[in-house]
């Protein structure tokens, strides 16, 4: 885990996103790409003619500019390797043009396009249509513990399958893993893959794990997986991302939705 990008954008989570860069990319001497996207993508109602519009360009502009002079200051005080890239156009485009070469993506849980109301369809998006794994940073997260617990969401779904296999390189580190077996019904049967199976995975690559059954209960299983995580004191959740193009905007639906939409640790996913 050598490359790491960041989505920088001025919201109350960006703190705790470079942050948890930081963490990150100290714990595996990574390379930190700071992406800004500016995006001068809207309308003004009544701004027929964009008149307004264009006496606000140079306002966001230089918003965007402070913002790259501020964490570019922060940067050059660490002990960390870093470029910045600042391009104009919607943020999931530029994300998705550069995550070809990296290992983890960084996003926030909170949507950047409203005003943080809500949970990210850019996070949504970048799940069901991304290459990379992603870390999803709550905008509470203080710092990422990489030698901290770690809890594996499993309903032996391929997407599970494909989060665990991305987030080897975390599991390697975590000081214990546990891998919490959440059985759901899936269509295809010949993708269902057993606890054991995830558990013998790990192993192979020096990592061992307990496997643990949960009652859901009376809640949802996104609560079930939260509070095992709790209970452990987890420093991230392993979780695939559930979902099909029709629901990237409302961000997954179903279990997925729920986990995202205000999870008190951070979360590592992988559609």
């Amino acid at each position: 885990m050598r490359s790491l990008l960041l989505h920088v954008h001025e919201d109350d989570g960006m703190e705790a996103r470079l942050q948890v860069g930081l963490d990150i990319a100290r714990a595996f001497d990574a390379h930190i790409t700071c992406l800004q996207p500016v995006s001068f993508d809207f309308a003004v109602p009544g701004d027929l003619y964009g008149t307004m519009i264009a006496e606000m360009l140079p306002v966001f502009q230089e918003a965007a500019d402070k913002l790259r002079e501020r964490t570019c200051a922060r940067l050059a005080k660490e002990d960390v390797k870093s470029d910045w890239l600042q391009e104009e156009g919607p943020a999931r485009v530029l994300l998705q043009r550069a995550e070809g070469l990296a290992d983890l993506v960084i996003l926030g849980t909170r949507d950047p396009a409203s005003s943080g109301k809500g949970p990210s369809a850019l996070t949504g998006y970048m799940a069901v249509h991304g290459r990379s794994p992603l870390l999803v940073v709550p905008e509470t997260t203080a710092s990422f513990d990489v030698a901290g617990a770690a809890v594996i969401g499993w309903n032996g779904s391929l997407e599970a399958a494909h989060a665990t296999r991305g987030a080897v390189p975390l599991l390697r580190k975590a000081s214990s893993v546990t891998l919490v077996n959440v059985t759901e019904h899936i269509e295809d049967p010949g993708a269902f893959l057993p606890a054991i199976d995830g558990a013998e995975y790990l192993s192979r690559h020096g990592i061992a794990c307990e496997i643990v059954e949960i009652d859901r209960g009376q809640g949802t299983v996104a609560r079930a997986l939260v509070n095992s995580a709790s209970a452990r004191g987890a420093a991230y959740l392993v979780v695939g991302a559930y979902g099909h193009n029709r629901a990237i905007e409302t961000v997954f639906g179903g279990v997925t939705r729920r986990l995202f939409a205000d999870p008190p640790l951070p979360i590592f996913t992988a559609h």
